[in-house]
């Protein structure tokens, strides 16, 4: 006769806070026709990148962030995606707020 044991392994997953999801961009590729594109520069806080995101974008203060160490460490992001004619009064407000940005075409 054999022997056999039964051994139970208990699989939970590690209790950990809830993550929310954050995007940090736009889609790219959703069929968008140009990037709204917001680079690095030694005049501007994060404080007050983070506002003009929350602000003007309407992006959530997670995202605001994230796109502002995004910028602060590569150099530039893109921080939204659309038509040209649907960005470019988004850029402007933000080079009103002495950021600076343009409106790229994706190819």
């Amino acid at each position: 006769m054999f022997s056999t044991t039964t051994r139970i392994f208990n699989y939970e997953k590690p209790l950990r806070e809830q993550e929310d999801e954050v995007m940090v961009e736009d889609e790219v590729d959703a069929g968008f026709s140009s990037q709204l594109i917001v680079f690095n520069d030694d005049v501007n806080s994060f404080e007050w990148v983070i506002e003009c995101f929350i602000k003007v974008l309407g992006h959530s203060s997670e995202q605001a962030e994230q796109l502002s160490l995004m910028i602060h460490y590569k150099g530039k992001a893109t921080v939204k995606s659309g038509t040209r004619s649907d960005l470019i009064p988004y850029c402007e407000a933000l080079l009103e707020r002495g950021l600076s940005a343009e409106v790229v075409s994706i190819d």
